[in-house]
C-alpha cells in the first residue's frame, strides 16, 4: 500500500507531460495548433509586414530629424513586437519591419497619420469657438431633435467634437496652441485621487523646452476661462481634457481614462502624432523570412539533438537523479513553449539564445542539487535526508544566481528596445521556469522515485574525494593569460581599424548598407534565392552576408547588404540580366540606415550599466561584502572583452545577435561566478584562521568545479549542436556564445574567486 500513492503520482506525472506535449504540438483548439505553431517567430524566421514612409514638405529633412522620427517610431512600433524595425532608406523615407503580422492595412489604420497632432485652443482671439459638441441628433430650425415622418430621430453621425474650422485657419488666426513636436513623451500612468487614496489612471505628458512656455501660455488663457484644450490627431479629437490650473513645469496630466489600456492607447497616439516630421504612407507589403524556414528547420533539430545529448549526459553522470532532471527538463521545454505562445512573446535568435542560457541554468540548478546530495549521502545521511539537505544548501546558490540574472534581465526589458527587450523577454521567462521546474518538479520526480523502493544509496551516488587543488598560487598566470589574448584581440583591432577595414566586420544593423530591389520574371523561394543567386552577388561584390525578403503576392525580392559602390551595384545588375532576364529598369538600389540606431544602442548600454550597479548592490547586500560585487564586475567585463576578441579576431560580422551574445555571456558568468562565491561564503564561517584566504579559495573552488564544469558541458553541448546544425547566420551567433561558456567557465574558477581573495587581502579591514 505504501508504493501506491507514489506509483499513482508516477502516473500523474506522466499524464501531465504528456498532455503538455500534446498541447505543445496539437494544441486544444478547434484548428489543432499547437503551442509550438504559434509561438510568434521574428522578421529573420518568419518574416512580416513592411511598411514604408516618406516625408513630406520640400526639401531633404536633416539628419536629426530624421533619427529623431526613427527613434519614436521604433518605440511606438514596440507595442507589435519588440522585434520590430525602424531604419531610413535613401534620404526621405523610413521603412518599418513588423515581424509575425499579415495585415498591413489594419496596422496602418492604427498607426494613423505619423507627425500629425495638434493642440487647439476651444476660442480663438475674439472669443470663437474652434470646435463644437455633436451629439450625434440633427436638429431643426427650433432647436429641438428632428424626426423623420415616421418619428423616427433623426442621425448625423457626427458624435463628439468637431472643428468649426479647418487646420490652415486655425493656424493662421493662431488657435493651435502647440503641435505634436512640442511633445517630448507620453506615457500611461497612475496618480492618487481623493480622500481615499486610490488610484486612478492618467496620461502624462512632457513638454520640450520650447512646448513648456507654449503650454504655459496656452494653459494660462484657457484656465481664465474655463476652457478646453483639445488635442487633434489624424482627423479627429483622441482627447478634450478641461485645463484645471496654469502649468508652467513643462508636465501635464490628462485625467478620465477608463482604464490602463485606454490610457495606454492614448499616449502611443500622441507619441506617434508627436514627430516632427510629416509622414506619408508610400508602400506596404507582407515580406517573407530572412533566413528561410531552413534555418527554423535546422534549429529544431539542433535543439532536439542538444537535448538529447544534455539527457544522456545526466543520465550518465548523476543516474537516478539525472533520470528525474531529464523529467524536469521535458517539462521545462513545455512550460516554455506554452508559455512564449500564450504571452505572445516573437522568438528571434537573441531570443533563442536567452532560452538557451535558461537551459543551462535550469541543468546548473539540478547539478548544486545533485552536488549537494551526493555529499550528504557520503557524509552518512540516508537518501531520504541527504535529498532534503541537499535542496536545502544549494537554494541560495540558485536564487543568488538566478535572481542577479533576473536583475539584469527586467532592467533590459524596461530600458532596452528592440532585440535587447525580446532578449530580456525570453531570458527572464526562461529563468523563472527553469526555477520552478528545478526546485519543484525534480524534486517531486526524486521522491516519487524513492516512494516507489528506488532508496539503494548506490541509485543515487556518492561524492568522490575531496582534492584540494593550489588554483591560487597558478593566478598569475591566469591573469596573465587573459590580459595577452585581450591585447592581442585589441591590438588586431588596432591593426584592422589601420588598413580602413575596421576593427569589426559590423553588418548593416549597424553600419546601414544598401537595399537591392528586384522584380523577378519568375518566383523565387528563399531557399533557391540562398542557393543560387546569393553565391553569385557574395563573389561578385565580395560582401560576406547578404539578407534576402521576398515580398508575398509577388516576384519582387530585397537583397540587404552591406554599402555597395555603384560599380558593385552595376555589376549585381548585369548579372541579374544576363543570367536571369532581369531588365535593368527592375532593380533599383537604395541606401538604409543602421537598424540599431544610436539611440538604441545608447539605450542597451545605460541598461547594461544599470543592471550591473543593481547586481552589484544585490551581491553586496547578500554576501555582506562589496569585494565580492566588485570582483564578480570584473569577471564579467573579462568575459565580455574576450566575447568581443572573438568578434575581432574571426571577424565574424557584428549585428543585431552581437548585443544579444554578450548579454548572455554575461547573465551565464555571473550565475557561475555567484556559486563559487556562495560556497566561499559558506566555508568562510568554518575559517580556523581567519586570513587564511588562500586555503578558503582553493578548497571552495575544488568543491564547485565539477559542478562548473558539468553546468558548462552541457550548455556548450546545446550551442555546439546549433554550431553544427545550423544556417551560417546561426553558425556565426553560435561561435561567440562557445566562446563565451569557455570563458565564463575559466573566469568563475581563475579569476573572480582569486580577484576577491586579492581584494579581500589587499584591502582588509584593520583590527
Amino acid at each position: 500500500m505504501k508504493k501506491v500513492k507514489p506509483i499513482l503520482a508516477l502516473i500523474l506525472m506522466l499524464l501531465l507531460l504528456g498532455g503538455l506535449a500534446y498541447t505543445s504540438v496539437y494544441g486544444l483548439g478547434e484548428d489543432k495548433s499547437g503551442s509550438l505553431s504559434s509561438i510568434d517567430l521574428g522578421l529573420d524566421l518568419a518574416g512580416g509586414v513592411s511598411i514604408t514612409y516618406e516625408v513630406g514638405g520640400e526639401g531633404t529633412p536633416s539628419a536629426e530629424d530624421m533619427s529623431d522620427t526613427i527613434y519614436k517610431l521604433q518605440q511606438r512600433v514596440d507595442q507589435y513586437s519588440t522585434e520590430s524595425q525602424v531604419y531610413q532608406e535613401g534620404s526621405n523615407r523610413i521603412n518599418i519591419e513588423i515581424p509575425g503580422v499579415t495585415d498591413a492595412n489594419k496596422i496602418l489604420e492604427e498607426l494613423g497619420q505619423p507627425g500629425n497632432l495638434y493642440f487647439i485652443a476651444q476660442t480663438d482671439a475674439e472669443g470663437n469657438e474652434n470646435y463644437s459638441y455633436s451629439s450625434g441628433f440633427e436638429v431643426d430650425e427650433d432647436g429641438n431633435i428632428a424626426t423623420d415622418e415616421d418619428g423616427n430621430i433623426i442621425m448625423t453621425g457626427n458624435y463628439g467634437y468637431n472643428l468649426n474650422k479647418t487646420i490652415e485657419e486655425l493656424e493662421a488666426d493662431g488657435s493651435i496652441v502647440l503641435k505634436g513636436e512640442d511633445v517630448a513623451d507620453a506615457q500611461a500612468g497612475y496618480q492618487n485621487s481623493g480622500t481615499a487614496n486610490t488610484q486612478e489612471v492618467v496620461v502624462q505628458l512632457e513638454f520640450t523646452d520650447e512646448g513648456k512656455q507654449k503650454f504655459a501660455d496656452a494653459t494660462k488663457k484657457a484656465y481664465a476661462n474655463g476652457e478646453s484644450i483639445g488635442i487633434y490627431y489624424d482627423g479627429q479629437f483622441i482627447s478634450v481634457p478641461t485645463v484645471q490650473a496654469e502649468i508652467t513645469d513643462g508636465r501635464a496630466i490628462i485625467t478620465g481614462e477608463e482604464s490602463f489600456e485606454s490610457a495606454s492607447n492614448l499616449a502611443s497616439m500622441i507619441r506617434i502624432g508627436g514627430l516632427k516630421l510629416q509622414l506619408t504612407e508610400l508602400r506596404s507589403n507582407v515580406v517573407g523570412a530572412q533566413l528561410g524556414s531552413s534555418a527554423i528547420h535546422t534549429s529544431m533539430i539542433a535543439a532536439i539533438v542538444g537535448f538529447a545529448a544534455i539527457i544522456l549526459f545526466m543520465i550518465i553522470m548523476y543516474k537516478l537523479l539525472g533520470v528525474a532532471a531529464s523529467f524536469a527538463l521535458c517539462f521545462y521545454v513545455g512550460l516554455e513553449i506554452l508559455l512564449l505562445s500564450a504571452f505572445e512573446i516573437t522568438l528571434t535568435l537573441p531570443g533563442i539564445a536567452g532560452i538557451i542560457l535558461s537551459v543551462g541554468m535550469a541543468v546548473d540548478a539540478n547539478v548544486l542539487v545533485f552536488a549537494r546530495i551526493r555529499e550528504e549521502i557520503t557524509g552518512g545521511k540516508d537518501v531520504k535526508e541527504a535529498v532534503k539537505a541537499g535542496y536545502s544548501k544549494a537554494l541560495s546558490a540558485i536564487l543568488d544566481g538566478n535572481i542577479t540574472t533576473l536583475i539584469a534581465a527586467a532592467i533590459l526589458g524596461l530600458r532596452g528596445t528592440g532585440t535587447v527587450k525580446g532578449f530580456a523577454s525570453t531570458l527572464a521567462l526562461g529563468i523563472v521556469v527553469s526555477m520552478f521546474t528545478a526546485l519543484f518538479v525534480t524534486r517531486a520526480i526524486t521522491n516519487i522515485f524513492y516512494g516507489i523502493g528506488l532508496q539503494d544509496k548506490k541509485w543515487y551516488g556518492k561524492a568522490k574525494e575531496l582534492k584540494i587543488i593550489d588554483f591560487t598560487t597558478k593566478r598569475l598566470v591566469a591573469y596573465g593569460i587573459s590580459i595577452a589574448i585581450i591585447v592581442v584581440g585589441f591590438a588586431t583591432m588596432g591593426v584592422n581599424s589601420a588598413r580602413k577595414a575596421g576593427a569589426f566586420n559590423y553588418s548593416l544593423d549597424f553600419v546601414g548598407g544598401t537595399s537591392t530591389s528586384v522584380t523577378f520574371n519568375e518566383n523565387w523561394t528563399t531557399e533557391a534565392l540562398d542557393n543560387e543567386i546569393v553565391p553569385k552577388i557574395k563573389n561578385l561584390t565580395g560582401v560576406d552576408s547578404v539578407q534576402v525578403q521576398t515580398v508575398s503576392g509577388t516576384n519582387e525580392v530585397i537583397f540587404k547588404t552591406v554599402t555597395l559602390t555603384v560599380e558593385q551595384r552595376e555589376a549585381i545588375a548585369n548579372m541579374l540580366e544576363t543570367d536571369y532576364s532581369v531588365d535593368q529598369t527592375n532593380v533599383a538600389a537604395e541606401s538604409i540606415s543602421s537598424t540599431i540606431s544610436k539611440e538604441m544602442r545608447s539605450d542597451a548600454t545605460s541598461a547594461m550599466i544599470i543592471a550591473l550597479v543593481l547586481m552589484l548592490a544585490y551581491i553586496w547586500i547578500r554576501f555582506r561584502d562589496i569585494k565580492f560585487g566588485a570582483a564578480a564586475i570584473i569577471a564579467l567585463a573579462h568575459d565580455a572583452l574576450i566575447v568581443i576578441v572573438c568578434y575581432a579576431l574571426t571577424r565574424i560580422q557584428v549585428g543585431g545577435t552581437f548585443i544579444a551574445a554578450i548579454l548572455t555571456i554575461i547573465g551565464y558568468s555571473i550565475n557561475d561566478t555567484i556559486v563559487t562565491f556562495d560556497r566561499i561564503r559558506e566555508n568562510q564561517y568554518g575559517m580556523s584562521h581567519k586570513d587564511d584566504y588562500n586555503s578558503l579559495v582553493n578548497k571552495s573552488v575544488s568543491q564547485t568545479i565539477t559542478r562548473s564544469l558539468f553546468t558548462s558541458i552541457t550548455t556548450f553541448i546545446m550551442v555546439l549542436s546549433l554550431f553544427i546544425f545550423g544556417v551560417t547566420d546561426i553558425r556565426n551567433f553560435a561561435l561567440p556564445l562557445m566562446v563565451g561558456v569557455v570563458a565564463g567557465t575559466y573566469s568563475s574558477i581563475f579569476i573572480a574567486s582569486p580577484i576577491w581573495m586579492d581584494l579581500k587581502t589587499k584591502f582588509k579591514k584593520e583590527k
